[in-house]
Protein backbone atom coordinates (compact mmCIF):
# COMPACT_ATOMS: atom_id res chain seq x y z
CA UNK A 1 0.00 0.00 0.00
CA UNK A 2 1.38 3.68 -0.51
CA UNK A 3 1.09 3.87 3.63
CA UNK A 4 3.60 1.28 3.80
CA UNK A 5 6.06 3.13 0.97
CA UNK A 6 6.12 6.00 2.36
CA UNK A 7 5.81 5.69 6.02
CA UNK A 8 9.66 4.48 7.68
CA UNK A 9 8.08 5.32 11.26
CA UNK A 10 5.09 6.41 12.80
CA UNK A 11 5.64 7.68 16.37
CA UNK A 12 2.14 8.54 18.81
CA UNK A 13 2.56 11.33 20.80
CA UNK A 14 0.38 12.09 23.32
CA UNK A 15 2.12 15.31 25.35
CA UNK A 16 0.77 18.30 23.22
CA UNK A 17 3.91 20.44 25.00
CA UNK A 18 5.80 18.22 22.78
CA UNK A 19 3.71 17.98 19.94
CA UNK A 20 3.55 21.70 19.63
CA UNK A 21 7.28 22.25 19.96
CA UNK A 22 8.02 19.29 17.35
CA UNK A 23 5.65 21.19 14.75
CA UNK A 24 7.40 24.38 15.29
CA UNK A 25 10.93 22.74 14.89
CA UNK A 26 10.07 21.18 11.44
CA UNK A 27 9.20 24.76 9.82
CA UNK A 28 11.76 26.75 11.97
CA UNK A 29 15.96 27.00 11.44
CA UNK A 30 17.75 24.50 13.75
CA UNK A 31 18.19 27.14 16.88
CA UNK A 32 14.73 28.08 17.43
CA UNK A 33 14.18 24.64 17.08
CA UNK A 34 15.79 23.74 19.86
CA UNK A 35 14.56 26.52 22.31
CA UNK A 36 11.23 25.81 21.47
CA UNK A 37 12.49 21.91 22.72
CA UNK A 38 13.75 23.06 25.77
CA UNK A 39 10.97 24.96 26.81
CA UNK A 40 9.22 22.07 26.40
CA UNK A 41 11.22 20.18 28.60
CA UNK A 42 11.74 17.18 26.02
CA UNK A 43 15.53 17.17 24.32
CA UNK A 44 16.22 17.28 20.43
CA UNK A 45 15.93 14.99 18.63
CA UNK A 46 19.30 14.02 17.43
CA UNK A 47 20.45 15.25 13.85
CA UNK A 48 20.59 12.12 11.36
CA UNK A 49 24.01 11.26 10.39
CA UNK A 50 25.58 12.58 6.99
CA UNK A 51 25.84 9.41 5.44
CA UNK A 52 21.70 8.93 5.30
CA UNK A 53 21.04 12.27 4.98
CA UNK A 54 19.02 11.48 1.79
CA UNK A 55 16.92 8.96 3.68
CA UNK A 56 13.53 9.68 5.10
CA UNK A 57 13.04 10.19 8.98
CA UNK A 58 10.18 9.34 11.12
CA UNK A 59 7.72 11.98 12.57
CA UNK A 60 5.28 12.51 15.27
CA UNK A 61 1.60 12.50 14.71
CA UNK A 62 -1.18 13.04 18.18
CA UNK A 63 -2.98 10.45 18.57
CA UNK A 64 -6.55 12.76 18.10
CA UNK A 65 -5.13 13.20 14.71
CA UNK A 66 -6.50 9.91 14.12
CA UNK A 67 -10.35 10.13 15.58
CA UNK A 68 -13.01 10.64 13.30
CA UNK A 69 -16.02 13.60 14.38
CA UNK A 70 -18.25 11.29 16.72
CA UNK A 71 -16.13 8.23 16.56
CA UNK A 72 -15.65 5.84 19.13
CA UNK A 73 -12.21 4.57 20.46
CA UNK A 74 -11.64 1.08 21.00
CA UNK A 75 -14.04 -0.50 19.11
CA UNK A 76 -14.63 -4.04 17.33
CA UNK A 77 -13.51 -2.38 14.01
CA UNK A 78 -10.49 -1.32 15.83
CA UNK A 79 -9.48 -5.13 16.56
CA UNK A 80 -6.95 -6.68 14.35
CA UNK A 81 -6.27 -10.45 13.82
CA UNK A 82 -2.18 -11.46 14.08
CA UNK A 83 -1.47 -14.80 12.60
CA UNK A 84 1.55 -16.88 12.63
CA UNK A 85 3.05 -15.98 15.74
CA UNK A 86 5.86 -18.01 17.00
CA UNK A 87 4.50 -20.55 19.83
CA UNK A 88 7.23 -19.27 22.14
CA UNK A 89 6.24 -15.47 21.77
CA UNK A 90 5.30 -13.71 25.03
CA UNK A 91 2.43 -10.79 25.66
CA UNK A 92 5.27 -8.25 26.67
CA UNK A 93 6.67 -8.83 22.78
CA UNK A 94 3.40 -9.11 21.94
CA UNK A 95 2.63 -5.62 23.10
CA UNK A 96 5.89 -4.14 22.28
CA UNK A 97 5.44 -5.00 18.87
CA UNK A 98 2.15 -2.92 18.55
CA UNK A 99 3.74 -0.13 21.24
CA UNK A 100 4.47 2.52 18.51
CA UNK A 101 0.61 2.52 17.71
CA UNK A 102 -0.67 3.37 21.24
CA UNK A 103 -2.04 1.74 24.43
CA UNK A 104 -3.82 -1.24 23.25
CA UNK A 105 -7.01 -2.54 25.37
CA UNK A 106 -7.12 -6.15 24.47
CA UNK A 107 -4.35 -8.59 24.16
CA UNK A 108 -5.06 -12.29 23.71
CA UNK A 109 -2.63 -14.78 22.32
CA UNK A 110 -3.25 -18.77 21.64
CA UNK A 111 0.43 -20.03 21.38
CA UNK A 112 -0.83 -23.50 20.41
CA UNK A 113 -2.44 -22.24 17.51
CA UNK A 114 0.04 -19.46 16.74
CA UNK A 115 -2.34 -16.72 16.78
CA UNK A 116 -3.27 -13.53 18.41
CA UNK A 117 -5.66 -10.47 18.66
CA UNK A 118 -4.90 -7.20 19.85
CA UNK A 119 -7.55 -4.06 20.02
CA UNK A 120 -5.95 -0.59 19.37
CA UNK A 121 -7.85 2.68 19.80
CA UNK A 122 -9.03 4.09 16.62
CA UNK A 123 -9.85 2.41 12.93
CA UNK A 124 -6.81 4.44 11.47
CA UNK A 125 -4.29 3.44 13.83
CA UNK A 126 -5.44 -0.20 13.42
CA UNK A 127 -4.79 0.09 9.22
CA UNK A 128 -1.56 1.76 9.64
CA UNK A 129 -0.58 -1.13 12.27
CA UNK A 130 -1.99 -3.62 9.89
CA UNK A 131 -0.17 -1.81 6.82
CA UNK A 132 3.14 -1.63 8.73
CA UNK A 133 3.64 -4.96 10.14
CA UNK A 134 1.62 -6.68 8.13
CA UNK A 135 4.22 -9.44 6.50
CA UNK A 136 6.86 -8.55 8.92
CA UNK A 137 9.38 -11.43 9.82
CA UNK A 138 9.08 -12.19 13.31
CA UNK A 139 11.72 -15.28 14.26
CA UNK A 140 11.97 -16.54 10.57
CA UNK A 141 8.12 -16.30 10.32
CA UNK A 142 5.96 -13.78 8.41
CA UNK A 143 3.18 -12.47 10.30
CA UNK A 144 -0.12 -12.47 9.12
CA UNK A 145 -2.30 -9.26 10.24
CA UNK A 146 -5.64 -8.50 8.67
CA UNK A 147 -8.95 -6.81 10.66
CA UNK A 148 -10.74 -9.76 13.06
CA UNK A 149 -14.21 -10.99 12.21
CA UNK A 150 -17.26 -8.75 13.86
CA UNK A 151 -19.15 -11.59 15.77
CA UNK A 152 -21.29 -8.40 17.32
CA UNK A 153 -22.66 -7.75 13.54
CA UNK A 154 -26.42 -8.00 12.39
CA UNK A 155 -27.69 -6.98 9.59
CA UNK A 156 -31.25 -5.27 9.36
CA UNK A 157 -33.46 -5.58 6.69
CA UNK A 158 -37.26 -4.50 5.92
CA UNK A 159 -35.71 -0.79 6.91
CA UNK A 160 -38.32 1.80 6.22
CA UNK A 161 -37.53 4.61 3.83
CA UNK A 162 -37.50 7.01 7.21
CA UNK A 163 -35.45 5.20 9.51
CA UNK A 164 -31.56 7.31 9.51
CA UNK A 165 -28.80 5.91 11.19
CA UNK A 166 -29.26 7.97 14.57
CA UNK A 167 -32.79 6.30 14.85
CA UNK A 168 -31.57 2.73 14.01
CA UNK A 169 -28.75 2.85 16.54
CA UNK A 170 -31.24 4.39 19.45
CA UNK A 171 -34.16 1.63 18.93
CA UNK A 172 -31.02 -1.25 19.19
CA UNK A 173 -29.56 0.34 21.77
CA UNK A 174 -32.33 -1.32 23.95
CA UNK A 175 -30.21 -4.41 24.01
CA UNK A 176 -26.71 -3.40 24.51
CA UNK A 177 -24.09 -0.63 23.83
CA UNK A 178 -23.81 -0.13 20.20
CA UNK A 179 -20.70 0.85 18.62
CA UNK A 180 -21.94 1.88 15.19
CA UNK A 181 -25.38 1.48 12.82
CA UNK A 182 -25.40 2.70 9.65
CA UNK A 183 -28.38 2.38 6.86
CA UNK A 184 -27.04 1.59 3.87
CA UNK A 185 -28.24 3.69 0.63
CA UNK A 186 -27.25 3.68 -3.14
CA UNK A 187 -24.70 5.84 -5.45
CA UNK A 188 -28.12 8.80 -5.14
CA UNK A 189 -28.31 8.54 -1.03
CA UNK A 190 -31.32 6.78 -1.59
CA UNK A 191 -32.32 3.98 1.07
CA UNK A 192 -32.05 0.51 0.39
CA UNK A 193 -34.13 -0.47 2.94
CA UNK A 194 -30.83 -2.73 4.26
CA UNK A 195 -28.79 -1.56 7.20
CA UNK A 196 -26.44 -3.38 9.78
CA UNK A 197 -25.64 -2.53 13.94
CA UNK A 198 -22.32 -3.68 15.61
CA UNK A 199 -22.52 -4.34 19.32
CA UNK A 200 -19.90 -4.02 21.70
CA UNK A 201 -19.72 -7.42 22.36
CA UNK A 202 -21.74 -10.83 21.56
CA UNK A 203 -23.92 -11.14 24.59
CA UNK A 204 -26.13 -8.31 23.23
CA UNK A 205 -26.03 -9.23 19.84
CA UNK A 206 -27.59 -12.71 20.31
CA UNK A 207 -30.17 -11.06 22.58
CA UNK A 208 -31.42 -8.61 19.78
CA UNK A 209 -31.32 -11.85 17.45
CA UNK A 210 -33.50 -13.67 19.39
CA UNK A 211 -35.75 -11.03 20.34
CA UNK A 212 -36.09 -9.81 17.05
CA UNK A 213 -36.54 -13.60 15.45
CA UNK A 214 -39.20 -14.02 18.13
CA UNK A 215 -41.38 -11.22 18.06
CA UNK A 216 -42.08 -7.92 15.74
CA UNK A 217 -39.73 -5.27 16.55
CA UNK A 218 -40.89 -2.05 14.96
CA UNK A 219 -39.34 1.30 14.57
CA UNK A 220 -41.80 3.33 13.11
CA UNK A 221 -45.83 4.19 12.98
CA UNK A 222 -46.09 1.61 9.78
CA UNK A 223 -46.53 -1.92 11.32
CA UNK A 224 -43.76 -3.25 8.95
CA UNK A 225 -40.67 -5.23 11.31
CA UNK A 226 -37.55 -5.11 11.03
CA UNK A 227 -35.51 -8.38 10.06
CA UNK A 228 -32.46 -9.17 11.80
CA UNK A 229 -29.98 -11.85 10.63
CA UNK A 230 -25.89 -12.32 11.69
CA UNK A 231 -23.76 -10.26 9.76
CA UNK A 232 -21.98 -12.14 6.47
CA UNK A 233 -18.30 -11.10 7.10
CA UNK A 234 -16.66 -10.11 3.65
CA UNK A 235 -12.92 -8.43 3.44
CA UNK A 236 -13.21 -6.23 0.39
CA UNK A 237 -10.29 -4.64 1.39
CA UNK A 238 -7.27 -6.72 1.12
CA UNK A 239 -9.29 -9.78 -0.51
CA UNK A 240 -7.20 -12.40 -1.37
CA UNK A 241 -3.46 -11.94 -2.22
CA UNK A 242 -1.63 -14.35 -4.19
CA UNK A 243 0.83 -15.28 -1.61
CA UNK A 244 -1.92 -16.25 0.58
CA UNK A 245 -2.59 -18.78 -2.04
CA UNK A 246 -2.06 -22.30 -1.24
CA UNK A 247 -0.23 -24.16 -4.02
CA UNK A 248 -2.50 -27.81 -5.10
CA UNK A 249 -2.44 -29.61 -7.69
CA UNK A 250 -5.38 -27.98 -8.86
CA UNK A 251 -3.71 -24.47 -8.60
CA UNK A 252 -1.37 -25.85 -10.86
CA UNK A 253 -3.77 -26.90 -13.18
CA UNK A 254 -5.98 -23.97 -13.84
CA UNK A 255 -2.80 -21.88 -13.89
CA UNK A 256 -1.38 -24.04 -16.81
CA UNK A 257 -3.02 -21.00 -19.41
CA UNK A 258 -3.00 -17.40 -19.15
CA UNK A 259 -6.22 -14.89 -19.13
CA UNK A 260 -7.61 -15.23 -23.10
CA UNK A 261 -10.81 -14.96 -24.89
CA UNK A 262 -12.71 -18.05 -26.31
CA UNK A 263 -12.35 -18.03 -29.81
CA UNK A 264 -15.90 -19.07 -31.72
CA UNK A 265 -16.94 -22.70 -32.91
CA UNK A 266 -14.50 -24.08 -30.22
CA UNK A 267 -15.00 -26.32 -27.24
CA UNK A 268 -14.32 -23.34 -24.91
CA UNK A 269 -16.85 -21.38 -26.86
CA UNK A 270 -19.49 -23.93 -26.72
CA UNK A 271 -19.64 -24.26 -22.74
CA UNK A 272 -18.53 -20.70 -21.87
CA UNK A 273 -21.43 -19.96 -23.90
CA UNK A 274 -23.69 -22.25 -21.71
CA UNK A 275 -22.57 -21.03 -18.25
CA UNK A 276 -23.83 -17.39 -20.08
CA UNK A 277 -27.01 -18.81 -20.46
CA UNK A 278 -27.29 -20.34 -16.92
CA UNK A 279 -26.32 -16.69 -15.67
CA UNK A 280 -28.52 -15.13 -17.83
CA UNK A 281 -31.69 -17.36 -16.90
CA UNK A 282 -30.65 -17.16 -13.34
CA UNK A 283 -30.74 -13.27 -13.78
CA UNK A 284 -34.49 -13.44 -15.57
CA UNK A 285 -35.37 -15.69 -12.72
CA UNK A 286 -34.09 -13.52 -9.74
CA UNK A 287 -35.72 -10.45 -11.67
CA UNK A 288 -39.07 -12.30 -11.85
CA UNK A 289 -38.70 -12.98 -8.15
CA UNK A 290 -38.14 -9.65 -7.40
CA UNK A 291 -40.70 -8.50 -9.36
CA UNK A 292 -43.03 -10.68 -7.72
CA UNK A 293 -41.48 -10.02 -4.31
CA UNK A 294 -42.26 -6.22 -4.71
CA UNK A 295 -46.01 -5.96 -6.26
CA UNK A 296 -46.44 -8.40 -3.48
CA UNK A 297 -44.69 -5.88 -0.92
CA UNK A 298 -46.98 -3.34 -2.64
CA UNK A 299 -50.02 -5.23 -2.52
CA UNK A 300 -49.55 -6.09 1.26
CA UNK A 301 -49.07 -1.98 2.19
CA UNK A 302 -52.33 -1.25 0.47
CA UNK A 303 -54.37 -3.96 2.19
CA UNK A 304 -52.13 -2.56 5.80
CA UNK A 305 -53.44 1.31 4.72
CA UNK A 306 -56.93 0.20 4.07
CA UNK A 307 -57.43 -2.01 7.38
CA UNK A 308 -55.36 0.67 9.21
CA UNK A 309 -58.05 3.28 8.56
CA UNK A 310 -60.45 0.64 9.36
CA UNK A 311 -58.96 0.19 12.86
CA UNK A 312 -58.97 3.69 13.20
CA UNK A 313 -62.62 3.74 12.16
CA UNK A 314 -63.31 1.20 14.60
CA UNK A 315 -61.22 2.83 17.40
CA UNK A 316 -63.27 6.35 16.99
CA UNK A 317 -66.54 3.87 17.39
CA UNK A 318 -65.52 2.19 20.27
CA UNK A 319 -64.16 5.87 21.65
CA UNK A 320 -67.81 7.13 20.80
CA UNK A 321 -69.67 4.52 22.37
CA UNK A 322 -67.73 5.02 25.07
CA UNK A 323 -68.25 8.63 25.68
CA UNK A 324 -71.89 8.28 25.22
CA UNK A 325 -71.81 5.41 27.60
CA UNK A 326 -70.03 7.84 30.00
CA UNK A 327 -72.56 10.58 29.24
CA UNK A 328 -75.34 8.39 29.87
CA UNK A 329 -73.87 6.81 32.93
CA UNK A 330 -73.37 10.55 34.20
CA UNK A 331 -76.74 11.32 33.00
CA UNK A 332 -77.95 8.49 35.39
CA UNK A 333 -76.07 9.90 38.21
CA UNK A 334 -77.13 13.62 37.81
CA UNK A 335 -80.62 12.63 37.83
CA UNK A 336 -80.25 10.03 40.99
CA UNK A 337 -78.29 12.88 42.29
CA UNK A 338 -81.42 15.09 41.86
CA UNK A 339 -84.11 13.08 43.13
CA UNK A 340 -82.21 12.14 46.55
CA UNK A 341 -81.79 16.14 47.00
CA UNK A 342 -85.76 16.48 46.20
CA UNK A 343 -86.28 13.59 48.78
CA UNK A 344 -84.09 15.67 51.24
CA UNK A 345 -86.01 18.51 50.40
CA UNK A 346 -89.17 17.02 50.48
CA UNK A 347 -88.38 15.55 53.93
CA UNK A 348 -87.05 18.69 55.27
CA UNK A 349 -90.37 20.38 54.24
CA UNK A 350 -92.16 17.68 55.86
CA UNK A 351 -89.90 17.85 58.91
CA UNK A 352 -90.78 21.91 59.31
CA UNK A 353 -94.12 21.44 58.94
CA UNK A 354 -94.39 19.12 61.17
CA UNK A 355 -92.30 21.56 63.28
CA UNK A 356 -94.55 23.80 62.60
CA UNK A 357 -97.54 22.26 63.38
CA UNK A 358 -96.44 21.11 66.94
CA UNK A 359 -95.05 24.68 67.69
CA UNK A 360 -98.81 25.74 66.48
CA UNK A 361 -100.06 22.89 69.23
CA UNK A 362 -97.55 23.45 71.94
CA UNK A 363 -98.67 27.69 71.51
CA UNK A 364 -102.15 26.61 71.61
CA UNK A 365 -101.79 24.37 74.68
CA UNK A 366 -99.74 26.99 76.38
CA UNK A 367 -102.17 29.76 75.98
CA UNK A 368 -104.84 27.81 76.93
CA UNK A 369 -103.06 26.50 79.77
CA UNK A 370 -102.56 30.06 80.76
CA UNK A 371 -106.21 31.04 79.79
CA UNK A 372 -107.62 28.68 82.44
CA UNK A 373 -105.05 29.86 85.15
CA UNK A 374 -105.07 33.36 84.27
CA UNK A 375 -109.13 33.37 84.34
CA UNK A 376 -110.27 31.78 87.36
CA UNK A 377 -109.61 34.55 89.31
CA UNK A 378 -110.71 37.24 87.57
CA UNK A 379 -113.68 35.28 87.52
CA UNK A 380 -114.17 35.85 91.33
CA UNK A 381 -113.64 39.45 90.95
CA UNK A 382 -115.78 40.08 88.15
CA UNK A 383 -118.29 37.67 89.61
CA UNK A 384 -118.08 40.55 92.76
CA UNK A 385 -118.13 43.57 90.63
CA UNK A 386 -121.23 42.16 89.40
CA UNK A 387 -123.02 41.84 92.66
CA UNK A 388 -121.92 45.00 93.18
CA UNK A 389 -123.14 46.79 89.98
CA UNK A 390 -126.07 44.88 90.07
CA UNK A 391 -127.02 46.96 93.69
CA UNK A 392 -125.92 50.19 91.84
CA UNK A 393 -128.20 52.15 90.10
CA UNK A 394 -128.26 53.77 86.90
CA UNK A 395 -125.38 55.87 88.03
CA UNK A 396 -123.89 54.02 90.66
CA UNK A 397 -126.37 55.30 93.14
CA UNK A 398 -126.58 52.56 95.62
CA UNK A 399 -130.20 51.62 97.32
CA UNK A 400 -128.70 51.15 101.01
CA UNK A 401 -132.42 50.46 102.27
CA UNK A 402 -133.53 47.30 103.56
CA UNK A 403 -134.78 45.59 106.93
CA UNK A 404 -131.23 45.91 108.95
CA UNK A 405 -130.89 49.39 107.84
CA UNK A 406 -134.05 51.22 106.39
CA UNK A 407 -133.85 54.36 104.24
CA UNK A 408 -135.10 57.86 106.05
CA UNK A 409 -138.19 59.14 105.04
CA UNK A 410 -138.28 62.46 103.21
CA UNK A 411 -136.12 63.61 100.51
CA UNK A 412 -132.99 62.58 102.65
CA UNK A 413 -130.19 61.30 100.79
CA UNK A 414 -128.53 57.89 101.72
CA UNK A 415 -125.70 58.14 103.78
CA UNK A 416 -122.58 58.21 102.51
CA UNK A 417 -120.90 54.44 101.99
CA UNK A 418 -117.70 53.48 101.12
CA UNK A 419 -116.00 56.84 101.86
CA UNK A 420 -117.94 58.24 98.84
CA UNK A 421 -120.62 61.05 98.83
CA UNK A 422 -123.27 59.92 97.37
CA UNK A 423 -125.27 63.41 97.79
CA UNK A 424 -122.81 64.83 95.27
CA UNK A 425 -124.30 62.82 92.09
CA UNK A 426 -128.12 63.83 92.62
CA UNK A 427 -130.77 62.18 93.98
CA UNK A 428 -132.74 59.26 92.50
CA UNK A 429 -135.66 60.32 90.49
CA UNK A 430 -138.75 58.30 91.71
CA UNK A 431 -140.55 57.24 94.48
CA UNK A 432 -139.44 57.66 97.60
CA UNK A 433 -137.46 55.38 99.07
CA UNK A 434 -139.43 54.11 101.62
CA UNK A 435 -140.79 49.89 102.86
CA UNK A 436 -141.71 48.37 100.16
CA UNK A 437 -140.53 46.25 96.97
CA UNK A 438 -139.92 48.89 95.12
CA UNK A 439 -137.24 48.97 91.72
CA UNK A 440 -135.86 51.28 90.66
CA UNK A 441 -135.68 52.13 87.65
CA UNK A 442 -132.44 50.58 86.02
CA UNK A 443 -134.05 46.90 87.90
CA UNK A 444 -132.20 47.77 91.13
CA UNK A 445 -133.62 46.15 93.66
CA UNK A 446 -134.93 47.94 96.77
CA UNK A 447 -133.24 46.72 99.69
CA UNK A 448 -136.37 47.80 102.03
CA UNK A 449 -137.66 44.33 101.42
CA UNK A 450 -138.52 42.09 103.68
CA UNK A 451 -135.04 39.99 103.98
CA UNK A 452 -135.89 36.31 103.21
CA UNK A 453 -138.89 36.59 100.45
CA UNK A 454 -140.82 33.39 99.68
CA UNK A 455 -139.33 30.06 98.49
CA UNK A 456 -140.57 30.25 94.82
CA UNK A 457 -139.41 33.78 94.35
CA UNK A 458 -135.87 32.36 95.88
CA UNK A 459 -135.74 29.74 93.30
CA UNK A 460 -136.68 32.31 90.30
CA UNK A 461 -133.95 34.53 91.62
CA UNK A 462 -130.96 31.96 92.12
CA UNK A 463 -132.00 30.83 88.24
CA UNK A 464 -131.94 33.83 86.95
CA UNK A 465 -128.47 34.67 88.33
CA UNK A 466 -127.26 31.06 87.27
CA UNK A 467 -128.49 31.80 83.89
CA UNK A 468 -126.51 35.89 83.95
CA UNK A 469 -123.74 33.64 84.74
CA UNK A 470 -123.79 31.39 81.84
CA UNK A 471 -123.96 34.30 79.37
CA UNK A 472 -121.32 36.06 80.88
CA UNK A 473 -119.05 33.08 80.18
CA UNK A 474 -119.92 32.73 76.80
CA UNK A 475 -119.67 36.33 76.22
CA UNK A 476 -115.95 36.00 77.79
CA UNK A 477 -115.07 33.21 75.67
CA UNK A 478 -116.22 34.38 72.52
CA UNK A 479 -114.81 38.10 72.96
CA UNK A 480 -111.55 36.94 74.52
CA UNK A 481 -110.74 34.25 71.82
CA UNK A 482 -108.01 32.89 73.98
CA UNK A 483 -106.18 36.16 75.69
CA UNK A 484 -106.56 37.62 79.52
CA UNK A 485 -109.86 40.29 79.56
CA UNK A 486 -109.01 43.16 81.30
CA UNK A 487 -111.17 45.01 83.86
CA UNK A 488 -112.68 47.99 81.83
CA UNK A 489 -113.17 45.43 78.95
CA UNK A 490 -115.17 43.19 81.33
CA UNK A 491 -117.35 45.97 82.70
CA UNK A 492 -117.95 47.03 78.97
CA UNK A 493 -119.13 43.80 78.48
CA UNK A 494 -121.50 42.71 81.42
CA UNK A 495 -123.30 46.54 80.97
Amino acid sequence: MMLRGNLKQVRIEKNPARLRALESAAGENEPAAAMALALSGEPAPPAPPEDHADEEVGFTIDIKSFLKPGEKTYTQRCRLFVGNLPTDITEEDFKRLFERYGEPSEVFINRDRGFGFIRLESRTLAEIAKAELDGTILKSRPLRIRFATHGAALTVKNLSPVVSNELLEQAFSQFGPVEKAVVVVDDRGRATGKGFVEFAAKPPARKALERCGDGAFLLTTTPRPVIVEPMEQFDDEDGLPEKLMQKTQQYHKEREQPPRFAQPGTFEFEYASRWKALDEMEKQQREQVDRNIREAKEKLEAEMEAARHEHQLMLMRQDLMRRQEELRRLEELRNQELQKRKQIQLRHEEEHRRREEEMIRHREQEELRRQQEGFKPNYMENREQEMRMGDMGPRGAINMGDAFSPAPAGNQGPPPMMGMNMNNRGTIPGPPMGPGPAMGPEGAANMGTPMMPDNGAVRRLEAAEVGQVGCQEQLIRKYSKGSPIKMPQLHSLLI
